[in-house]
């Protein structure tokens, strides 16, 4: 807390009656959760962030008045009637907001005009791919007719650790998922590219991987229908506010109930002894103890920062001794182009269109993966993001880390003339689809994967971690359900996060509701949790004072 001394948490026995301490590093949407459903359940806590700003990669900047929001493209749980949903209320996230839906998720537009919107609607969609392509109705129809038994589920398993469910929530989970089964299998059993691979169309057969803006590769059908039928049932839309909007929710939800957080407090080890974690050192040597200590900040820091390597578990070493080394186990970095501009767009120009390059764009495109461009109006999810009559457009990316970081550590001057080319492309290529649009533009701010690192403390920039359905995943799973979300060998320490419980916002969330309910378990506490119940209205003050990303900028 700027502005005066920090109160220090002694060692000291717990006496009977006195609630326990737990210590949270991160603050996190991870770490957050994990200190709103702690102090619901009786436990005195305290997040130390090295940060000034809660959230962790669910952040925003600001620039010459225009608020650059980094993380959420669409929220699982925006709707009522489900469990994921639940989780947000219990925290607060979505108190007194709105909630932006649209009607379709993306469209994708090929190198020569071409064009294909993948509304979330099934008939709709149906009746638009048959008029692209009237050849391909028979996977045209197949995608529409499981989408459609998509919209009948209503599955969000984020409430309790199996291991801790009772035989009836067991059942109930069951019931839900056995009429469904054979659907959720072989959807989650057939690739994306290689469903892809039956069109006879060209823009559909490049289009479909991204549906999700950027094609995420290894995802099978299972999460593409999924998260459009949600979108469909208004599920998945996006929250006022934002990103940091929803991160300052959580944030208010936690200190209203007496949680208490340390911006600018870098923990640099965790304390142990004899096997036991007792609390943490900060930087400059300040040392605090608690009953509990839970890491929900960056996975590979926790573990060989925090620790030194010292703890793991074959799970723990087979991620970030092994799979952290393997691209196409971890989310790549994300190029992000932020352009503010005086004026406003159309209500009916589309929120979100991935553009698919050519050669010769791909080619001045510094480190781009996969050959496209996803551009969005972001001034069209929610107010407060650009001053009156004017916009906020995104442009991002998928990038190689690796590239990026090498040039910041050897060659400052050439990375900056790589982010000045990334800046100078967007301008080119908005001109060219927004004729008229250059003379608009006030200010563009790149962000590299290198520079999220920096500002967020995540290893490669990476957003989302690990990828979903890899054996990646598999280990998450083990790691939650088995090892408790623990590190066999020390007690005392929890583990919570993008990297410990899935790389989504609802997942983290969820693994702080997780994590909690374990946490009480060891402390003799009763796990309790109840929405907030909050309704004033939600305003982009909320977001308070924003930094900058950088001092220096492209021109």
């Amino acid at each position: 807390m700027p502005g005066e001394a920090r109160t220090v948490w002694p060692p000291r026995e717990r006496a009977p009656g006195r609630p326990p301490r737990v210590i949270i590093i991160g603050a996190g949407i991870g770490g957050l959760s994990t200190g709103c459903y702690a102090q619901m359940s009786g436990a005195e806590t305290r997040i130390f962030e090295r940060h000034v700003l809660p959230g962790g990669c669910c952040t925003a900047w600001s620039r010459q008045g225009y608020v650059f929001d980094y993380c959420i493209e669409w929220l699982t749980g925006t709707g009522p009637g489900n469990d994921a949903n639940r989780v947000w209320r219990e925290l607060g996230a979505l108190d007194g907001k709105t909630i932006a839906n649209f009607e379709m998720f993306n469209t994708v537009v090929d190198e020569h005009g071409r064009s294909v919107t993948f509304y979330n609607d099934p008939g709709r969609l149906e009746r638009h791919l048959l008029e692209i392509s009237p050849a391909d109705a028979r996977p045209i129809r197949a995608f529409c007719r499981d989408l459609r038994r998509f919209t009948d589920t209503n599955l969000y398993p984020f409430l309790t650790p199996p291991p801790l469910q009772t035989p009836r929530e067991k059942l109930a989970t069951l019931r839900a998922v056995l009429p469904d089964f054979l659907l959720f299998w072989r959807t989650a059993a057939t690739r994306m590219e290689r469903f892809a691979g039956r069109f006879q169309d060209p823009l559909l057969r490049r289009a479909f991987p991204f549906i999700f803006f950027q094609d995420h590769e290894v995802f099978p059908l299972l999460p593409y229908l999924f998260n459009m039928a949600s979108a469909h049932h208004r599920n998945a839309g996006f929250p006022q506010g934002g990103s940091l909007g929803l991160a300052r929710s959580v944030e208010e939800r936690y200190t209203s109930l007496g949680g208490r957080i340390d911006y600018r407090a870098r923990v640099t080890r965790i304390l142990v002894e004899d096997d036991r974690a007792v609390g943490v050192e900060l930087r400059g040597g300040e040392r605090h103890y608690a009953d509990h200590v839970v890491s929900a900040c960056d996975g590979h820091t926790t573990i060989h920062g925090l620790l030194e390597g010292r703890y793991g578990s074959p799970r723990v070493d087979a991620l970030f001794q092994e799979m952290m080394n393997r691209p196409e186990l971890v989310y790549p970095g994300v190029v992000s182009a932020f352009v503010g501009l005086d004026g406003e767009f159309a209500a009916t120009e589309r929120h979100s269109t991935t553009y698919l390059l050519s050669d010769e764009d791909a080619a001045t495109l510094p480190g781009v993966l996969q050959k496209s461009l996803v551009v969005q109006l972001r001034s069209h999810y929610s107010d407060g993001f650009a001053p009156p009559g004017k916009s906020v457009v995104h442009c991002t990316y998928f990038s190689d880390y690796a590239y990026w970081k090498q040039l910041r550590l050897t060659d400052r001057k050439a990375y900056w003339a790589r982010k000045q080319e990334v800046a100078d492309f967007v301008r080119a290529f908005l001109e060219r689809h927004h004729p008229g649009i250059t003379a608009a533009i006030e200010v563009v701010d790149v962000a590299s994967p290198a520079t999220i690192e920096r500002y967020t403390g995540v290893r490669g920039g990476s957003i989302l971690g690990w990828k979903s359905f890899t054996e990646a995943d598999d280990l998450i799973t083990g790691l939650i359900n088995k090892d408790r979300m623990r590190l066999p060998g020390l007690r005392g320490l929890s583990l919570a996060g993008q990297w410990f419980g899935g790389g989504s916002l609802i997942r983290a969330a969820a693994s702080g509701r997780f994590v909690t309910q374990y946490v009480c378990r060891e402390l003799g506490l009763d796990f309790r949790a109840w929405e907030s119940g909050g309704t004033t209205p939600w305003h982009p003050e909320k977001l308070g004072v924003l930094p900058q990303l950088e001092r220096r900028r492209v021109r």
